[in-house]
């Protein structure tokens, strides 16, 4: 079929690819995918979008062409659409739309997509939908932390949580703790305005009860922690409501940006301070590489009956690559079936040992 192209093998993880998401579409995708490529050669690239502007482009790349699929769509969602929108004039059409769709029709065993982040939770939401137990899903982060990397969620997906979402997030968490940061036993955190089990809203300190509580030994609640928790590494896994946790990302991702404005003026300040630099500037690489969001880019939409990651809108290629790096890893690991076996075994252990608790080990 015209503007189409076709995979040979079968092979490999398959990553479908909303090549027009973003704020610059398929001049930073496809560069995102090529280096990708170059890190897991074994990935078959299920690409969507516009063939006018992906085509060109992809013909200069020979070897990503050749490990790719193309699918022609005449529908890209726009950065400032409303996801209500979104979803009624792009479902079926979009290239968003069809690169979830291809998850759901197991063409693809994840969706990447620097879309939209509204949209994009609420096309996967309808396509997908939830697992047995979960009301709403999360979106996860991998955060760096003077001790490696953790787990924060929920991100922005679910505002003002209630306790038994808080345990859905951390029984999700921990599954995704194991599998991508290959933790056996990871330790949970509530975040929480003090670490007194007498502070906080009642829903975190019922979800803080529940958690320690639980019968499941896998399970490994440490307690509440502070925001100042976040960069130390307190914790494997650190669970919130998505209204404090995308304060929290957004507020650590100014705050690298504001200490990275200071160095470049002090270190042009003066003579000595430049030539301070050169002696230092491999130094400060590191620092800059460990520092950068880029680097960790890509939020894992958790709960749903499929994998979907968001890119940063703004990303640049090697972000991209990051967030297919991440995608790449969830495929790898079965970090769906992880989740299903987590939940289920949480939930009826859970029914067991407190009947109250809402949910039964028939519904897991």
């Amino acid at each position: 079929m015209e503007g189409e192209l076709k995979l040979n093998s079968k092979t490999g993880i398959r990553i479908a690819l909303d090549v027009m998401g973003g704020d610059h579409g398929p001049a930073i995708i496809l560069p995102g995918a090529q280096i990708a490529l170059e890190r897991h050669p074994d990935i078959k690239f299920i690409l969507f979008g516009r063939d006018s502007e992906v085509l060109p482009i992809l013909e200069t790349m020979p070897r990503l062409k050749a490990a790719s699929t193309f699918h022609h769509c005449e529908v890209s969602v726009r950065m400032d659409e409303k996801p209500s929108q979104a979803l009624r004039q792009g479902r079926y059409k979009s290239s968003m739309w069809r690169a979830i769709d291809s998850v759901k029709t197991h063409e693809a065993d994840v969706a990447v997509s620097a879309g939209n982040t509204g949209a994009l939770m609420a096309m996967a939401k309808f396509c997908l939908r939830t697992m047995a137990n979960i009301e709403r899903p999360a979106i996860a982060c991998i955060w760096p932390t003077l001790r490696g990397e953790s787990i924060v969620l929920d991100v922005g997906a679910t505002i003002g949580a209630d306790a038994q979402q808080l345990v859905d997030f951390s029984v999700m968490g921990a599954a995704m703790a194991r599998a991508v940061l290959a933790i056996s036993r990871p330790t949970i955190g509530l975040l929480n305005i003090g670490v007194e089990e007498v502070k906080g809203q009642d829903e975190i300190r019922e979800a803080g009860r529940l958690l320690k509580e639980s019968p499941i030994d896998g399970l490994n609640y440490h307690g509440f922690v502070e925001g100042n928790d976040l960069g130390r590494g307190t914790v494997d896994v650190v669970v919130t409501e998505g209204f404090t946790g995308n304060v929290a990302l957004k507020t650590a991702e100014g705050t690298v940006k504001q200490v990275a404005s200071y160095l470049r003026a002090s270190m042009t300040h003066t003579l000595m301070a430049r030539l301070g630099y050169l002696l230092a500037r491999g130094a400060f690489k590191r620092l800059r590489e460990k520092l950068d969001p880029g680097k960790v880019n890509g939020g894992v939409f958790l709960g749903l009956n499929g994998i979907v990651i968001k890119s940063h809108g703004s990303s640049d290629a090697e972000g991209t690559a990051s967030a297919i790096d991440i995608a790449y890893a969830m495929a790898k690991a079965d970090l769906i079936q992880k989740i299903e076996q987590d939940l289920a075994e949480f939930y009826s252990s859970l029914s067991a040992h407190l009947p109250d608790s809402g949910k039964t080990a028939e519904s897991a």
